[in-house]
């Protein structure tokens, strides 16, 4: 049963804009804001008038003095004045959740036009900033010290995934390879803030270009600090937009306890409920996916994510790289975009620009990352180490 057939209503993605990702020293969160909201309700093909309400994901965590931004989209133009507008954070899920808010608003009635957008401005700020606040999303690290950060915190993921599953000693370079798919996509991304095929070698190897930030993660396995935005109106019916829209056709949330004492670090669960609860509401399985975008801000989450979504059994996720099934000629593709690894990850936008990318393959308009035809595609979305996730299932209509 889908999404249509279980609330009697459609959510449809009917316009879209992006920004470019990276150091953008000449743009502010205001007019980040304002650029991908403008080009989102023109590409709808609606007038600013017609937005009901306004959702912005943003996590911020001290990042930026501004703590209270979600009247900025106000500024695309005066007939946006007296819409509601709210601020949505789940930590670098904060996109998807103020995704799925606009999508329950319309399932409501409250709503038939929603403007969602995510935002973040991160480079401004110093390492020392970008890093306590990051940290700001995990139980046991929060407003603690520490010289490896969020990279610490995924390593010793890798390391207990490594114990765990890597008899061997291959899963560096397991790693490694899903690095080097990432790069290699994201150098057809336009919007990408790294766009350089690194190679297997380069992305498998230490060295003083790729140096080990966390045991055993290097740099290339690491998403970096960005900036950038991303927005979507989504509309209860068919607009007159310049591009085809896109349908919901099923969405899923989980959360995981958040004492690190509490959760199996190399499970995941929380998020495979969340791919659970996403595709029993879209009616689907994941071999009916032509694509998904997922959450890979160190690469040890793609590896797990895997198998999460049920593409492996747990302990396999190698196997979807030596199969080659989430290369752009695999049955799933997995990171089209070069995934945050090479697009970038300006936390607050990742969500919402996932959905983008994805609904850019659906109707066609994806350029040089375009597969051929894809009918049916899934957005995952994760904040802190697997505790907020978030799955959409989108469909081409």
């Amino acid at each position: 049963m889908s999404l249509k057939e279980q609330f009697g209503k459609d959510v449809l993605i009917t316009g879209w804009g992006h920004s470019r990702f990276g150091k953008l020293t000449e743009e502010t969160l205001e007019s980040l804001i304002v650029q991908v909201a403008t080009d989102a309700i023109n590409s709808a093909g609606v007038e600013p008038g017609q937005i009901d309400e306004i959702y912005l994901g943003q996590f911020n965590s001290g990042m930026m003095p501004l703590a209270f931004p979600s009247s900025l989209a106000l500024q695309v133009s005066p007939e946006l004045a007296n819409v509601p507008a709210t601020r949505v954070e789940n930590a670098c899920a904060s996109g998807s959740a103020a995704f799925q808010q606009g999508a329950k608003s319309l399932l409501a009635g409250t709503a038939k036009t929603v403007l969602v957008i995510g935002a973040e401005k991160m480079t401004h700020a110093g390492a020392d900033v970008v890093g306590a606040g990051l940290l700001g999303a995990d139980y046991d690290m929060a407003g603690k010290s520490s010289t490896t950060g969020f990279t610490g915190l995924f390593a010793e993921v890798a390391k207990h995934y490594g114990k765990r599953y890597d008899a061997d000693g291959n899963l560096g370079d397991v790693l490694g390879t899903i690095a080097a798919k990432n790069h290699r996509n994201g150098v057809d991304n336009p919007y990408a803030q790294l766009r350089k095929d690194l190679g297997e070698e380069f992305c498998r190897t230490v060295s003083d270009k790729n140096p080990m930030v966390a045991d055993p993660l290097r740099r290339t396995d690491c998403s970096p600090v960005s900036d950038g935005a991303a927005a979507v109106v989504l509309s209860a019916s068919p607009t007159q937009g310049t591009q085809a829209s896109v349908r919901l056709a099923g969405f899923g949330q989980a959360n995981d306890f958040f004492p690190a004492a509490r959760r199996d670090p190399t499970a995941f669960e929380a998020t495979r409920v969340s791919w659970q609860r996403a595709l029993a509401m879209a009616g689907v399985g994941l071999e009916d996916l032509d694509f998904a975008e997922v959450h890979d801000c160190f690469t040890i989450a793609e590896l797990l994510m895997y198998e999460a979504m049920g593409l492996t059994e747990p302990g396999q996720g190698a196997r979807a790289l030596q199969e080659g099934w989430v290369y752009k000629d695999g049955k799933l593709p997995i990171n089209l975009s070069g995934g945050l690894k090479s697009k970038g990850h300006p936390v607050g936008a990742t969500g919402v620009s996932q959905h983008v990318l994805a609904a850019m393959q659906l109707t066609g308009t994806a350029g040089a990352m375009q597969l051929a035809g894809p009918r049916r595609a899934a957005v995952q979305n994760m904040g802190g180490v697997g505790i907020a996730n978030y799955v959409s299932i989108l469909e081409a209509v």
